[in-house]
C-alpha cells in the first residue's frame, strides 16, 4: 500500500512538471498525498503565467494558490500551493485532535488526582481532585502550541491543529505537537513560528508557578522520601520571590499547580534545545543559518556526559536526536535577512532556555 502511494505521488509530480515546464522553471517540490508546494521561477517572457498555470492545473483536477517568496522582488521566485479539488471541497472535523485532547484531559486529571492522594478508580468523581494540576498544565501546553499555530497562520504556513498526546507518565501526557504541512518560506517565518510557542508557554508557566508556590508548603525534609525536583534559575528566583528564604533542613512541598508550572518550564527547556526541528533548532537556524548544525552538534555531545554523570534521561534525547537529525533543513529562501526585532526575539527565546535549563530534572 505504501509503495503504491509513493508511485502515485511520483506520477503526480511528473505530470505537473510536464504540464508546467514551458511556463515555470521548477526548483523544488515538497509533496504529500493531498497537496504539494512548488518553488519555481516564472519564465520572464510570459506575462499571463498565473492564468496559464491555473487553467492547466484545473484541467487536471487541481486548484492552485500563489505566494511571492520575497515580497520585495516582484519578479522573483514564487511558491505554488497545489491541491486536489476534491479535498478543497471537503470541510473535515478534526476528530483525531478532539479525541486526543479529551483523552489528555482525562489522563492529566488522573495524574493530578493521585497527587492529591485521591483514587478515582474507587470513586470516579474523585478525578476532579486533579483539576488544580490538569488545568494549568493544559493551559501551558495550549498556549505553547497555539503560539506556533497562530504565527504559522499569520505567515501563510499551513499547519495542523495541536495534537495532545496522553500517556501513563508522571504528568499524564507526553505533551503536544503541531504538524507543518508546508515548508517555511524564509528565516523570518522560521523565527516567528519557532519562538512564539516557547515564549507564550514560558509566560503562562511563570504565572502558574507564582500562583502554585503561594499554595505550597514549607515542610521539614525527610531523607529518602518523595521525588526531588531539579530547579532552574527561573524557578529558584520565583521560589525566593514568593516564599523568601527556606530555613535550613526544610524544603518546599509543591502544590499540584506549582508542579504543573515546573513541568511547563521543563517542557519549554526541552523544546528549546538548539537541535534539528525542535523549537530551539528553528530559532538557531533562523539566527545563524547553516551554522546551526555546529551548535546542534556541540549541544548533542554535551548531553552525553550529562547522561553519564547527572541524569540518565538525557540519553533519551540523544536517541531522539539520532531520529530527527541534528541539522535543520533550509527554508525556501534563506537569503532574506532577519530584522533587528526578530534577532532580539530569537536571542530572548534562547535566554529563556538558559533560565529554564535543569541539569538534573528528577532524582
Amino acid at each position: 500500500m505504501w509503495k503504491r502511494k509513493k508511485i502515485d505521488i511520483q506520477n503526480q509530480i511528473q505530470t505537473i512538471r510536464e504540464t508546467l515546464y514551458d511556463i515555470l522553471e521548477i526548483h523544488t517540490i515538497y509533496h504529500s498525498r493531498k497537496e504539494m508546494f512548488i518553488k519555481a521561477l516564472p519564465h520572464a517572457s510570459i506575462f499571463n503565467w498565473k492564468e496559464m498555470v491555473e487553467s492547466r492545473l484545473l484541467s487536471l483536477g487541481y486548484f492552485v494558490e500563489f505566494d511571492q517568496l520575497d515580497p520585495t522582488q516582484s519578479a522573483g521566485p514564487v511558491v505554488l500551493h497545489i491541491g486536489k479539488l476534491e479535498y478543497l471541497k471537503k470541510t473535515q472535523i478534526p476528530w483525531t485532535n478532539i479525541i486526543l485532547f479529551f483523552l489528555t484531559v482525562i489522563t492529566t486529571l488522573l495524574a493530578g488526582a493521585y497527587m492529591n492522594q485521591a483514587d478515582p478508580f474507587s470513586n470516579p468523581l474523585l478525578v476532579f481532585k486533579g483539576v488544580s494540576f490538569a488545568v494549568p498544565l493544559l493551559l501551558i501546553l495550549t498556549f505553547h502550541e497555539f503560539g506556533h499555530y497562530v504565527q504559522s497562520r499569520r505567515a501563510g504556513i499551513k499547519v495542523s491543529l495541536p495534537y495532545f498526546i496522553p500517556g501513563p507518565t508522571l504528568f499524564g501526557t507526553f505533551g503536544a505537537v503541531i504538524r507543518s504541512k508546508s515548508p517555511f518560506r524564509t528565516r523570518r517565518d522560521l523565527l516567528d513560528v519557532g519562538a512564539a510557542g516557547p515564549i507564550a508557554g514560558f509566560v503562562v508557566a511563570v504565572i502558574v508557578i507564582i500562583i502554585g508556590l503561594s499554595h505550597s508548603q514549607i515542610v521539614e525534609e525527610v531523607s529518602g522520601e518523595g521525588l526531588i525536583l531539579g530547579e532552574s534559575l527561573i524557578f529558584k528566583f520565583l521560589s525566593w520571590l514568593v516564599l523568601k528564604d527556606v530555613p535550613e533542613g526544610y524544603g518546599v512541598l509543591l502544590s499540584p499547580t506549582a508542579f504543573a508550572g515546573w513541568a511547563g518550564i521543563l517542557v519549554t527547556m526541552l523544546n528549546l534545545l538548539p537541535i534539528g526541528q525542535l523549537d530551539g533548532g528553528h530559532i538557531m537556524y533562523a539566527l545563524l543559518g547553516r551554522n546551526q548544525r555546529r551548535i546542534a552538534t556541540v549541544a548533542t555531545l554535551a548531553l552525553i556526559p550529562l547522561g553519564f554523570f547527572l541524569w540518565f534521561g538525557w540519553f533519551v534525547w540523544v536517541a531522539l536526536v539520532l531520529l530527527i537529525k541534528i541539522g535543520h533543513p533550509p527554508t525556501l529562501n534563506d537569503q532574506v535577512p532577519l530584522d533587528t526585532k526578530r534577532k532580539v526575539i530569537g536571542w530572548l527565546a534562547m535566554f529563556i532556555f538558559v533560565l529554564s535549563f535543569i541539569p538534573v530534572p528528577i532524582k
